[in-house]
Formats: structure tokens, sequence, C-alpha cells
């Protein structure tokens, strides 16, 4: 799979097909601190995903009102 990681931007290639947890333990992340896009959808954790998928990993950002 084709992992293309934010701030800072850069692309990995991992092979083997994992869930979406097991792909952000394995780029040791953080996992509340990241989205997981698998072709242009957002996906849970447990979401298995495929060997031939194209994933964005985001920083989750968040704001308030004041």
């Amino acid at each position: 799979m084709i992992v293309r990681l934010r701030n800072p931007d850069r692309t990995i290639e991992l092979e083997g097909s994992l869930t979406a947890d097991e792909l952000v333990a394995r780029l040791d992340l953080t996992p509340d601190a990241v989205l997981v896009i698998v072709d242009g959808t957002l996906v849970p954790g447990s979401r298995r995903v495929p060997d031939s998928a194209t994933v964005e990993i985001r920083n989750v950002i968040s704001g308030g009102a004041r």
C-alpha cells in the first residue's frame, strides 16, 4: 500500500494488508492524534486496509469558539 503522511509530507510504501489501527501502530503514531483515509474515505481503526490501497494519514486538528 502507498501511505502518504502529512505534516511533514512524506510517502512510504508498505506491503501486506493491515487494519487501520495496525497501520497506525506500525508507523508509531498516536491513534487519537491521526485520521486514516483509505482511497478517499475516512475509516475506523478496525477496517482492514488492502495491500492495493492508497492511504492518507492526517493529523487531527481541533479548535474551539472564543
